[in-house]
């Protein structure tokens, strides 16, 4: 008890402290609602019937999408349940609305206050919780064991700082992960992680990457022609897309962009920011450079460019089937990568800075299958865009495609993983 009174103490004191700037970020700046009375259940779902409740939670939207076939998987074997998908982004939000089609409920996940959280389980009353990746809250999870609620974490990921925090908090570990019935981890490191910190091996299996189970639309030839067309990308010419870059990551690019523009005038940049709404900073970076800049927002047809700014939300995919090359974003600075598995089903060379922590696992798999490689030095992302060895280049997209090809599979092992508690439920 004692740990959890000194945790809601620390977390209404982070509330007071940043909730004046979330609101001021999100309210004043971006125009978004806060959605407090959602977040603090005074706002609930309402149940449309009597057949059990399944709560499914992920935090934004790379972990939404990653659901996507295991809801569809769901929906379809188990028709007869109500089905209940949380965020705890904006963002999130959206992106669910939008792809969870098969869901009965979209809403935000109470904030980890136990009345606020008690308030949720009294409403919706839900046999089974299934978090993603590792979405570990204290009081959701105490409160879902006081309601006979079964959690099933699915996706699992232990990071290397995470790992080393719960390592030190071993009270709270503990209290945390007693009350999570199954494990279903992405590999054998998160498997071997757990175990250190104290959970029981028998309640750990590795399932696989989720995010590996990427069903993007299969543009064909003529489409990818048609898409370059609208974007005023003329033929031959060579696109480089950088997604999901965080403030910091830009200066290096542009600056390896124009050192490469030097030697070779056919590279377009698409430059995808992290947070669209950031895009005015990035902007700042762009001053004096010698060359043509636009918005996608603003582009319009038959306008050339030399770096187009990806400032919208959701389209990022079909800027890899286009592209000729990939730089993925989070990883020239210690913000731990994004995703590589796009581009790679699109069949494009994969390039990416030393920061991959959170995706280590399958860095290894493409770096050793030779569908992606680590740029290190300033001259190495400078060559990227100078496409040195284009046959090279063609058989590292190949290779990357493969490679996910391999990878497949986390979502009929994730759903066999998570069935025997939704039987269980089931029965009479």
């Amino acid at each position: 008890m004692a740990v959890y009174a000194a945790y809601s103490v620390l977390l209404f004191g982070a509330l007071v402290l940043f909730l004046p700037l979330y609101f001021i970020k999100l309210k004043v700046l971006r125009k978004e609602r806060l959605f407090l009375s959602e977040r603090l259940g005074f706002k609930l779902p309402k149940r449309k019937g009597e057949n059990p409740f399944l709560w499914i939670h992920a935090v934004s939207v790379g972990e939404v999408l990653s659901l996507q076939s295991l809801v569809k998987e769901i929906r379809a074997a188990y028709p007869e349940w109500e089905i209940g998908f949380s965020t705890f982004t904006n963002t999130g939000y959206k992106m669910a609305v939008a792809k969870m089609t098969a869901v009965d409920h979209v809403f935000f996940v109470p904030f980890d206050f136990a009345l606020s959280v008690r308030r949720f389980f009294r409403a919706l009353r839900p046999r089974l919780l299934v978090l993603a990746e590792s979405e570990f809250w204290p009081q959701l999870l105490k409160e879902a064991k006081r309601h006979s609620c079964s959690v099933v974490l699915v996706n699992g990921r232990i990071s290397g700082r995470s790992f080393a925090r719960f390592r030190r908090l071993r009270l709270l570990a503990g209290a945390i992960f007693k009350n999570i019935s199954r494990f279903l981890v992405q590999t054998t490191q998160d498997k071997e992680r757990l175990e250190k910190i104290g959970v029981p091996a028998e309640r750990i299996e590795v399932s696989g990457n989720l995010k590996c189970e990427t069903h993007l639309p299969a543009l064909l030839e003529k489409d990818v022609v048609a898409f370059k067309k609208d974007l005023s990308i003329r033929e031959g010419k060579k696109v480089v897309v950088a997604g999901s870059i965080h403030r910091g990551e830009e200066g290096p690019l542009l600056n390896a962009f124009r050192e490469a523009r030097k030697k070779r005038d056919d590279v377009l940049f698409v430059l995808a920011p992290r947070h669209p709404e950031k895009f005015q900073d990035f902007e700042k970076n762009f001053q004096g450079l010698p060359f043509v800049i636009r918005r996608l927002t603003s582009l319009q047809p038959g306008e050339d460019w030399d770096i187009l700014i990806l400032d919208t939300i959701g389209e990022l995919a079909r800027f890899y089937a286009l592209s000729d090359l990939a730089f993925i974003g989070g990883s020239l600075i210690p913000r731990g990568g994004q995703n590589l598995l796009e581009p790679a089903f699109y069949g494009k060379p994969v390039f990416f800075g030393p920061h991959m922590e959170n995706f280590a696992a399958l860095v290894e798999e493409f770096v050793r299958g030779g569908g992606a490689k680590i740029v290190v030095r300033e001259e190495d992302l400078v060559d990227m865009f100078l496409f040195k060895d284009p046959g090279a280049l063609r058989h590292m997209g190949r290779q990357a495609q493969q490679i996910l090809s391999t990878l497949q599979g986390a979502t009929q092992k994730t759903l066999t993983g998570i069935e025997s508690f939704m039987n269980h439920a089931n029965k009479p």
